[in-house]
This record gives structure tokens, sequence and C-alpha cells, in this order.
């Protein structure tokens, strides 16, 4: 029989043939490094019997979805050394998460992080043994029977659960046998290097009503240097945490009145609207509008907008006069209503129209980080009313502007095409046409994208922006959502050239995504370190002493008249500490000034990055704006 590779090649096996068989009868090194396959589209074991006419993609560690089965197998092999070490803890489930996976157990005595030594050695064993991956099905009410046999309740529950006539799958690796949908290595000694990292609690099912669970989370990867390069990253990741940062540089506080809710400090309040300038000159330039829609609004219309029946668990919600309302979590139907509130020709479009909206979303405590996950944002949005023929334009225009965002900060990034996900709103002949005029618009612009199918919002396909950071983490910020369907919803209008009445198309649009995140991003980014044009402060002079102090003061204020954010040390303290607490504000400019500078105009520089000049105040002050003016980092 033949199966149709990747490539679109024909490859002939034999009846019944593997996807291993099939693997080998490829390459020997590719048989060698296969850790699963897709067939048709769908995940399988190597194990999986081919027919004739499939199409057939063996996936190695070199694959995402080949390193997440290598994670998941890891999984399985932490709950095989827990069962062994523990044998009366419960397990409940052990999905792949970033970077890792982890296990949620149920504990007869609790365990800490000490004990995780032990686990990580019977784990050792287990792949040494390098014990053959056998997956095996039963009917709904024989893996019930098993599941109570081994007493698991927890997967006794999951199974309960699933429709009646259901096949279920379970992965058995020695004496040990786990519910699981798959797939998996052929077997554990695939496993060259993983680490369990940490203990935390978890709820089961993440409800607070139900029991405390255990959470042991692991990493894994397909070498050991790649696992150490990921620690040192992780160690790197602990200096810059935006939360000690934001904390030592005075930039925000969360605090527990306001859970999820930060508090902006002076130092923080001058960054956040520094990005604010930035953003409304870079919208005006491009032809943008800014309006400002109210924070809360009744029921009927987030009926309309759908918000009410697919977004209402993450919605605040309080009644006045008697009338059901919420607080926006989005601000797109307030942007409609300013769209409605007059008569449109086709003349007018596209409109840009920016908000720089505080929208709120329920989001549960234990998620609840930093300025990453809040429950209060200001969301950078931008929403585009335009006709058909102006999408793809339109489209191109916003990436150009994103990429502009992006890199000015320094930042590389990747894109990801995003399509219907199952509950979604619309016809087919809308998706499909809104899924390709992005398409379109990011061929045509010679962008590489992956297609992540399924993401999509539920009323359109969208565009994702994921950076890079300096030290190689990925963030998701900007989005390009093409709307088919509130249009339609709320009954939106043009009047065209021929005289009659059409529908507009719309974009929903953010660059920086939530300005607290992306703040929160940048301090990581910048390890604090931000640029001058950015930094709360720019320029701190130091006087060696009080004799100094007029000359410093006659700085000071030149500085400030020009638009510079600066500050004299006046304390009575050594040169040297000063020095230090500049450096520890991580302030861009410190100004040492001593006799010499005072009688002759001067300035002795000493920069962030440790580099030293000595030059004339004006010159200095020429430097700073230039800096200013052009964005330079350092």
């Amino acid at each position: 029989m033949n199966v149709i590779l990747k490539n679109g090649d024909g490859l002939e096996v034999v009846e019944n043939a593997t996807a291993m068989q099939a693997a080998v009868a490829i390459s020997e090194g590719l048989a060698r490094n296969a850790v699963c396959a897709k067939v048709n589209g769908e995940l399988v074991d190597l194990s999986h019997v081919l027919k004739d006419g499939d199409n057939l993609e063996i996936v190695t560690l070199k694959d995402k979805e080949g390193l997440q089965v290598y994670r998941h197998t890891c999984a399985h092999v932490l709950a095989q050394a827990l069962k062994t070490v523990y044998p009366t803890c419960k397990l409940s489930i052990g999905p792949v998460i970033e970077n890792g996976f982890y296990y949620d157990i149920d504990f007869v005595t609790p365990i800490t992080q000490a004990d995780l030594a032990k686990v990580e050695s019977e784990m050792q064993k287990i792949i040494k043994s390098n014990l053959p991956i056998e997956r095996f099905t039963l009917p709904k009410e024989e893996a019930i029977a098993l599941m109570k046999e081994y007493s698991e309740n927890y997967k006794v529950e999951l199974i309960e659960e699933l429709p009646e006539g259901e096949t279920i799958s379970f992965y058995k690796q020695g004496s040990f046998t786990d519910l699981c949908r798959g797939p998996h290595l052929p077997s554990t000694g695939k496993i060259k290097a993983f680490k369990l990292t940490s203990i935390a609690g978890a709820y089961w099912r993440g409800d607070e009503h139900n029991k405390m669970l255990t959470r042991i989370y692991g990493t894994a990867f397909a070498k050991k240097d790649e696992m150490e390069a990921y620690f040192t990253m992780l160690e790197e990741a602990k200096k810059r945490d935006h939360t000690k940062l934001g904390k030592e540089l005075k930039l925000f506080a969360i605090l527990n009145e306001g859970k999820g809710l930060p508090f902006f400090l002076p130092n923080g309040m001058i960054l956040k609207n520094t990005l604010i300038e930035y953003w409304r000159e870079l919208h005006t330039r491009e032809g943008y509008v800014e309006v400002s829609t109210p924070i809360m609004l009744n029921r009927t219309l987030w009926e309309t907008s759908g918000h009410w029946d697919h977004y209402r668990d993450n919605m605040y919600t309080t009644k006045v006069d008697d009338e059901d309302f919420a607080i926006k979590p989005m601000n797109c139907p307030g942007g409609i209503l300013v769209y409605k509130n007059e008569p449109h020709s086709y003349k007018d479009l596209p409109i840009r129209m920016g908000e720089l909206g505080l929208v709120h979303r329920h989001e549960k405590s234990g998620q609840l980080h930093g300025l990453f996950r809040v429950r209060c944002f200001t969301q950078d949005d931008a929403h585009i009313f335009m006709t058909r023929e102006q999408i793809k334009d339109e489209i191109k225009g916003i990436v150009r502007l994103i990429n502009e965002v992006y890199t000015l900060f320094g930042f590389k990034y990747h894109v990801e095409l995003s399509t219907r996900p199952e509950n979604s709103m619309g016809s087919d002949e809308d998706w499909n046409t809104a899924t390709d005029a992005l398409r379109q618009a990011l061929d045509d612009m010679g962008l590489d994208y992956v297609v992540n199918e399924g993401d999509g919002a539920f009323y359109g396909p969208k565009i994702d922006f994921h950076l890079e950071d300096s030290i190689g983490r990925t963030w998701q910020c900007g989005t390009i959502q093409l709307d088919f369907q509130l249009p339609q919803r709320f009954e939106l209008e043009y009047v065209g050239e021929d005289g009659g009445k059409h529908r507009p198309i719309m974009v929903h649009r953010v660059a920086f995504g939530s300005i607290e995140r992306f703040i929160g991003i940048l301090i990581e980014h910048f390890a604090g370190k931000f640029p001058v044009w950015l930094s709360p402060l720019q320029v701190k002079i130091l006087p060696i002493t009080d004799r100094q102090l007029g000359y410093a003061g006659e700085l000071c204020e030149k500085m400030k008249a020009a638009g510079i954010r600066v500050q004299v040390d006046d304390r009575s303290e050594k040169i040297g500490y000063k020095i230090r607490e500049a450096q520890m504000e991580k302030v861009p400019y410190m100004l040492v000034i001593g006799e010499k500078e005072a009688e002759a105009g001067l300035v002795a520089v000493r920069r962030r990055d440790g580099e030293q000049s000595v030059v004339s105040a004006d010159e200095f002050l020429a430097t700073v704006l230039s800096d200013i003016e052009n964005k330079t980092a350092f």
C-alpha cells in the first residue's frame, strides 16, 4: 500500500505497516529521532497502523508537537514514580505546559520540595529501564472498572463525564497504567533530560470549592545543554522580575485592598504617560482619531455584542436603577456606538478610531501576577471601520505600525494566524472571507507566519504578534482581529458610492495589548534600565560638596526648562554613596560635580553602562535631548 509524505511524495509500505515502520523505510536516522507521527493531521503513536492513502508526517523533537509529546511522557514517568514512592497517592491530571509539564496529586501525607529528589531518583530508574509504552482501549464501563480497581477516583470522575459508548484509551509502562488520550514516546528510555522544579497547591479542576491537590511542576528537554540554558535563563529572569524591580524602582504596587488592581506610583506614572504620549504621536501621524467610551454600559448592549452569552463569567456586573449593567471587559461595543452616533458615507471610510480604555475582567485570585495578570488594565485599542475593498491595505498598515513599535523597543517577534474556534458566531462564508483577507495581507508583505487552528476570537479570525525579549522569552501582545459579526449584530451602515446602504467591516487592533502588561514586559526586557526617553529619571546631578550646590541647581533648572527629567542629590553624603544609589535607581546619566567642573562649566558624566567622560554642560544637554528626540537605546 502507499502513504503520502509531507512533501507530497508517495511511500510504498507493507499492508498494516505502522508509522514507525514507515519511518524506518524513509531513513534509519529519521526512525531513531522519531517521537510520534501525524496521520491525516492527527497526532498518533508510532505504533499506529497505517491505511492505504494516509497522509503521513513523522514528528521529531525538532517539532513543537514532538517536544510536547516528550514532556507529556515525562509527566507519566513522574506519575509512575510517585505511585512507587507514595503508593497511597491519587492521580488526577498531568498536562503539558509551556516549557514543561505538571501533575496534580492527592497525597495522604503532604510532601515538600525536599521530597522531589527521591521522586527524581525513581524517575531515573524508570527511564533507565527503558520500559515500552503501550496503548490499549476499553469501553467506558470497563474503563471505569479498571480505574476503580486502582482506586483512582479522580480518573473515574473524568471517565464518567465522557459520552456513552465512548472508547477510552490508556497507556501502560511496566506495571503502571494511566488514563490518557496520547500519543506518547515508544519507550521511557527516550527521555534524556528532565528536572522537577517546584511544588504548589491547586484545586481539583480549578474550582476553589473542590479539594486542594499538590501540583508538581517539571521540565524536560531533548538535550542536557538545552535544559542548562533554560535554567540559566530562569536565573536571569529572577533578576529581572518586574514585581521585584517595580518595587525597587518605585513604579507600581499591588495592595491587599485591591488584589489584581495595580496602583501606579509617581515613577510608574511617568513611564506609563510617556508610553501613552508615544502612542498618541504615532496614531495621530497614522490618521487615527481618539475617543473615550464609558466604563459601564447596560446589559442590552452586551447581549447584542454577544459578550453576555460568551464572556459573562469574566465580567463584573451590577444594577443601576434596577437595570443590569456590566463594567466593560472590552472597548469595542462602546466604539461601535460612537460609529453609530452619526451617519457615514463611503467617503468617510476607513475610520481609524483609537481608545485608551480602562477595562475590567474577572481573573481568579490564584492566576493574578504582578502586571502580567490583573483585573483592570488600559487597552490601547483601535477599531477601524472600512469597506471590503480596503481590508488588505488596512491590515498591511496595522502590521507596519506594530512592527515600528516593537522594533523601537528592540523586540524580535513571530506572527500567528488564528482561525475559527468551535464557540463562534457567523456564517462559514464570512469566516472564510475574513480568514483569507488576513492570510493574503500577510502573504503580500512576505511575512512568515504559522497557522493556529481554532484559536480565533468568537467573532472573527486574528493575527497575533508574539514578542521575543532580551533573554529569549516570548510574550503575546499585539493582535489584529477581523470582524464581520459585530457590524451585523449592531446593524452598522454606510452609504456607498451607489447611494445604497452597505455594511462596513470592522478590525479590532492593539499594539501594546495591555499597557500595564507591556510595562511589565519592558521592565524585564530592559532589566529596569529603560532607554533615556522612557526613564522616569533621566539625569541625576551629584555634587561632591555643598560648595557645588549652586552650580548643580543652575544645571538642574536649565535641564528642566528643556524638558529633561532631572534631580539634584543635595544630601551631605559621600560621593561614592550617591553614585551607588543612582546606579541602584538605574538612572541613565549621573553628573558628578566637583570644584573643577563648577569653575569651568563642565560636567563629569557617568553613564549607566559604565562609560565616563568630561564635557561642557551645553554639550551634555544636547546629547540628552538627542537621546530623547531619537528615542535612543543604550
